[in-house]
């Protein structure tokens, strides 16, 4: 079978504030979304954590994001598409400094939160993003939805795209994640994650909120670093799916 990434977000808090168990996560997955400081993280945590990916060979991605401290970036924002692509090198140039003076890079990029979703079925916002990357230098691959507007502007700009899906939240029956501000969106229940995980590796599809059973190919599959014990969690899902025998490697 094909291998799996297994991602997490990872630097995600601010000053003194914390979320993410970065360090027990850190030693679980095969490769970080580490926030740039648009809707979490700061210089010193960025530095942190890219030295604990570096010394563990956990892979480096650029999470970008719309500029939302306030709100965590999940609030719907628009925002001018030059703007956008801009802010987009800015972040993925900040966390790469401290990428390479830790000894590693940043990888690849994914859009985090709001940007992510929007991105989905927004083509001037996808290609805002794929511009931004562009900038930053170097063939960067995109991690998001597969069938995204993102994916295809990655494409046709050249980058390489990766699959993602999610072991913790919810589908719809076109393949989409479930709004968080529905009810169902995120799973809660461990058992049920990691069920989810080894069947999206091993079967490629997932039974939507609604009941349906959805094609999900992917390469990559997110538990995310914000959900309440996470870590357990992230372990459970990477045991599972070495004992169903699918390898868990990053993609880059």
């Amino acid at each position: 079978m094909t291998p799996m990434d297994l991602n997490a977000d990872l630097g995600e808090g601010f000053g003194r504030w914390r979320l993410t168990d970065d360090d027990a996560l850190l030693s679980v997955v095969t490769s970080a979304n580490v926030a740039c400081g648009f809707h979490a993280g700061d210089p010193s945590t960025m530095r942190w954590v890219c030295e604990r990916a570096a010394e563990r060979g956990v892979r480096v991605g650029a999470q970008v994001s719309y500029r939302d401290l306030a709100g965590f970036g999940r609030r719907a924002m628009d925002v001018p598409p030059d703007e956008l692509a801009d802010e987009i090198t800015y972040q993925i140039g900040a966390l790469r400094v401290f990428a390479r003076a830790a000894g590693t890079d940043v990888t690849y990029v994914k859009p985090h939160g709001a940007l992510y979703n929007r991105v989905v079925t927004d083509a001037e916002q996808a290609e805002a993003v794929v511009s931004g990357v562009l900038r930053a230098g170097g063939a960067l691959p995109v991690l998001g939805l597969p069938g995204s507007r993102l994916h295809e502007a990655a494409g046709r700009a050249g980058l390489p795209v990766v699959a993602e899906a999610f072991a913790d939240r919810a589908y719809t029956a076109r393949g989409t994640l479930v709004p968080r501000r529905d009810a169902g969106a995120v799973v809660h229940d461990a058992d049920a994650v990691v069920a989810r995980s080894v069947r999206i590796a091993r079967d490629a599809d997932v039974t939507a909120l609604t009941g349906e059973d959805v094609a999900v190919r992917a390469r990559s599959l997110c538990v995310h670093g914000d959900t309440p014990g996470a870590a357990l969690l992230a372990r459970r899902v990477r045991e599972a799916l070495e004992t169903a025998g699918i390898a868990v490697e990053a993609f880059a």
